[in-house]
């Protein structure tokens, strides 16, 4: 019987990140995709032209015939570009038992802004809490604590562990927006355990959809039954194989998507 895992999330017209993104990574290792709209964007990988918020009712109704039907081992939250989408799917989810990977989406790797600033407070109230594992990059994190982004893995540590205070059992804290050859994530718990994973820093513009693409792969590791480390692990070594190749893919004129398919066909 087939993994399942459901992204809840934006679309993303260019097809690199959101639940585009969201779903190919799930396929691409081995997890069957469902999916809930909670918001269109007009997007390339040049900018964002326009979002359009789906109506609410529409959202939980997406949600509650996923989870009435499908036997969803693990949810992925990305893009909800309102308090009101917010809520509704804190609400919506309320009975769901499994893990969940809240990726907090503020801003699209073109700089375009993708929730509204009034809706901050709300994602730390109504869904962190919820969280099986928070998923910030550096800007993220310093937007939901108010403060400056972490500039050493120490600083790093301490912003996870400040957010585990907001109720999430773990924090990723992703370097990918730090300095120096080797990008440093940080999986912190309320524990203080602390999982470091490295890779080189990449020369490349191909990034779009990194974000997206890590959370969906840590979903896809959780929905087939493996420990948080070793599902972020998995989703780790993933998105660096999807980074190394997504140069050969030649997708758009500004910040190309990673290669969700690397290990099926070549670029």
């Amino acid at each position: 019987m087939a993994h399942i895992a459901l992204t809840i999330a934006g679309s993303d017209s260019g097809g690199g990140a959101g639940i585009q993104a969201d779903l190919k990574a799930m396929s691409a290792l081995g997890v069957y995709g469902a999916s809930v709209v909670t918001a269109v964007t007009a997007q390339n990988t040049r900018a964002v032209t326009a979002v359009h918020g789906i109506p609410l009712d529409v959202v939980s109704a997406q949600i509650e015939a996923v989870l009435t039907d499908l036997d969803v081992g693990a949810i992925k939250i990305g893009m909800l570009a309102s308090p009101d989408i917010i809520q509704t799917v804190a609400d919506s989810i309320a009975g769901f038992k499994g893990p969940v990977v809240l990726d907090p989406v503020m801003i699209a790797k073109s700089g375009d802004a993708l929730l509204a600033q009034d809706a901050v407070q709300t994602l730390r109230d109504a869904l962190v809490p919820r969280a099986t594992v928070l998923t910030p990059n550096l800007p993220e994190a310093a937007c939901l604590l108010g403060c400056s982004e972490a500039d050493t893995p120490d600083q790093m540590t301490e912003q996870g562990l400040t957010l585990c205070g907001f109720g999430a059992q773990a924090v990723l804290m992703k370097g990918g927006h730090g300095r120096g050859d080797i990008c440093h994530d940080l999986l912190v718990d309320g524990s203080g355990h602390i999982a470091e994973y490295t890779a080189p820093r990449r020369d490349t513009r191909n990034t779009h959809g990194t974000g997206c693409t890590l959370s969906s792969s840590i979903a896809a590791g959780l929905a087939q039954g493996l420990a948080l480390t070793d599902a972020v692990a998995q989703a780790h070594d993933y998105l660096q194989g999807a980074i190394a190749l997504a140069d050969g893919l030649g997708i758009g004129q500004g910040h190309g998507p990673v290669h969700h398919f690397h290990r099926v066909w070549p670029a």
